[in-house]
């Protein structure tokens, strides 16, 4: 948790916005979404978009933990953020490590989309599910949380890693014949018009999705106020509560792609209530911590009023920006999860996470 300036007036005289991008489909997709929506918000103002390959996008060949550095899919889209050459980038919340680069923030997380994983069986494999297919038959995901959850409830499968954008996954599983099916976020099958191609969507009891999965970030500069202030019009109380908590979560564990963490949030109670449920697994899927706690998000009539915060400060959260008015809940969200992280060491996840670290070191 940090502070920076706050958002300041808009200025109309920017008329010329750059946004950046991943050059993949899907962050194409996503990011000309949210131009198409910041043009509604502001028809006065033009929108170019520059897209580029990330480090995560060139090394294919490898597993994600086995690379050896963090911020895979967001750090030439950061650096070209701090170099001023972009006002604002687009990231799958889920590619966004919980600690930002300093001076970085998230000014607006949208509205989330379906943040659970769904399974894509091979065609001539499409009315199996994942405990009627027969032993060693091979299950595709590049994520150690999926793998972990798969090895836990469905031994008889191998589960192989599968990298390469979404459509190259759906190429590899019809053109290859090597997997009977893989796994991918429902999310993603949605924002590309692929959702015929789901078989099954994993409810959260079958299989905990990413920290942020599902949600999209849109990150800029700190103390360029006037994005900061541009970017608010997209933000979404209630998914940036639960992501909040989800990040703080994570965060709180010291975990990131290299160890298999897992959480189902949800608001609930007509939004009184932040639900937190997370999740610690082996590698190999034979020790499984999970726990659920929850948070209160009302107003208390009790609670002493606060001293208000000077014009010239704001709070962010795991990185994301938090407006004055609701800043009380979203230091609740973020209790949440360090509440929940200090519950799951104490049951032992530090020592899983440690085996899943030392395993993944880059070779």
């Amino acid at each position: 948790m940090t502070d920076t300036s706050p958002p300041a007036p808009a200025d109309a005289q920017i008329s010329k916005i750059v946004v950046g991008s991943r050059n993949s489909q899907l962050a194409l997709v996503q990011t000309n979404h949210v131009i198409g929506l910041m043009e509604k918000h502001y028809p006065e103002k033009s929108f170019d978009l520059v897209s580029m390959s990330t480090t995560g996008d060139k090394i294919l060949d490898k597993a994600l933990p086995k690379i050896g550095e963090k911020s895979l899919f967001t750090k030439e889209l950061e650096t070209a953020l701090e170099a001023g050459d972009v006002q604002f980038v687009v990231h799958s919340l889920k590619d966004l490590p919980t600690t930002l680069p300093e001076g970085l923030v998230i000014g607006a997380v949208l509205e989330r989309e379906d943040p659970r994983d769904a399974l894509v069986m091979h065609k001539d494999l499409e009315n199996n599910d994942l405990d009627s297919l027969p032993a060693s038959s091979v299950i595709g995901t590049s994520s150690l949380r999926r793998k972990a959850q798969l090895l836990s409830k469905f031994p008889h499968l191998d589960v192989q890693s599968i990298r390469g954008n979404v459509n190259t996954r759906l190429r590899k599983l019809d053109e290859k014949n090597e997997f009977s099916a893989i796994i991918l976020a429902v999310a993603g099958l949605n924002r590309m018009g692929w959702n015929p191609r789901i078989t099954k969507v994993l409810h959260g009891s079958e299989m905990m999705y990413a920290v942020g999965q599902g949600a999209l970030a849109v990150e800029c500069v700190g103390d360029d106020l006037k994005t900061v202030q541009l970017l608010s019009v997209l933000h979404h109380r209630e998914t940036a509560l639960q992501v909040v908590a989800e990040r703080s979560f994570l965060c709180s564990l010291g975990g990131g792609c290299s160890a298999p963490v897992g959480v189902v949030s949800e608001i609930c109670n007509e939004g009184k209530t932040l639900v937190l449920e997370g999740g610690v697994w082996s590698l190999d899927g034979d020790q499984k911590l999970t726990k659920k706690l929850s948070c209160n998000l009302e107003k208390s009539s009790e609670e002493p009023p606060r001293k208000k915060s000077a014009p010239s400060q704001q709070t962010t959260f795991c990185g994301i920006v938090s407006p004055a008015s609701d800043i009380e809940h979203y230091r609740a969200a973020f209790k949440l999860g360090q509440d929940l992280a200090s519950a799951l060491i104490s049951e032992g996840a530090s020592s899983i996470m440690e085996e899943a670290r030392k395993a993944n070191e880059p070779s």
